[in-house]
This record gives structure tokens, sequence and C-alpha cells, in this order.
């Protein structure tokens, strides 16, 4: 297997994957979606970083429980770490290329991640 396949691969389940936690969340009704390509740059932790909020603790709870299961049936694939569940203010999911944010709205303001990245590639998903 060449290079190039490993990547287009590698690429393709990403992919599959990031589509799969942008659908968990839009089925909790999510809010202010995007979605950073952090592929082309060289400092940065993972391959993706996927941004959302909620409206309430519960909410944010309500979306990451939605991601981590329909993640896990369709892929059967767990995060590899998990922060943040008690007090759901900002729950990071670490699926290794790509790594999950969902926030209370608040604590997405003062943290600032997109512009902190702000020179990755963005993608924004529209509510339904």
């Amino acid at each position: 297997m060449t290079t190039s396949q490993r990547f287009n691969g590698r690429t393709q389940a990403s992919e599959q994957l990031n589509r799969i936690i942008v659908d968990g969340i839009l089925d909790k009704k999510g809010k202010n979606i995007v979605q950073l390509d952090l592929r082309h740059l060289g400092d940065a932790p993972t391959d993706f970083f996927i941004i959302c909020e909620g409206d309430s603790n519960t909410h944010v709870k309500a979306i990451s429980d939605s991601i981590y299961k329909k993640v896990k049936e369709e892929l059967h694939t767990m995060p590899a770490h998990t922060e943040g569940s008690s007090n759901a203010k900002w729950i990071l999911m670490d699926y290794f290329n790509t790594v999950v944010h969902v926030f209370y709205p608040e604590t997405r303001a003062f943290y600032e991640i997109e512009h902190l990245w702000s020179d990755a590639k963005m993608t924004e998903f529209g509510e339904v």
C-alpha cells in the first residue's frame, strides 16, 4: 500500500467519522456547528476539531451522549478519552483524528477555539 493510498483511506475514514459526529449533534439540535480542518498546520494536535454548543448543561450532555451512541453504533468506535461530562460546560471527546468540543455558549465564547485556530479551514453546518 502506498503512502497516498494510506492517506486517502485515513481521509475517507475521518470524513465518515465527522459526518456521523455532525449527525449526532444535529439529532439533538446542537447549535453553531463548525469543523476546523487542521491537517495543513504543522503544530496541530489532531486532523479535525468539530465544535458545537448546547443551550444548557443538560443539552450539552445530551449532545455528547448522542455523538457517543451514534459513533459506537455505526463505526463500533468509542472515544479514546472524554473530559468534562460531570459539569457539562465543555465536553471534549477525543477520537484521535477528530476531537469534538461540545460547549455551553459562555464557555465557548471564553475559550475562543475558532479564533485560536483561525488559520484552519472552517466548514460551518446549518441547523435543521
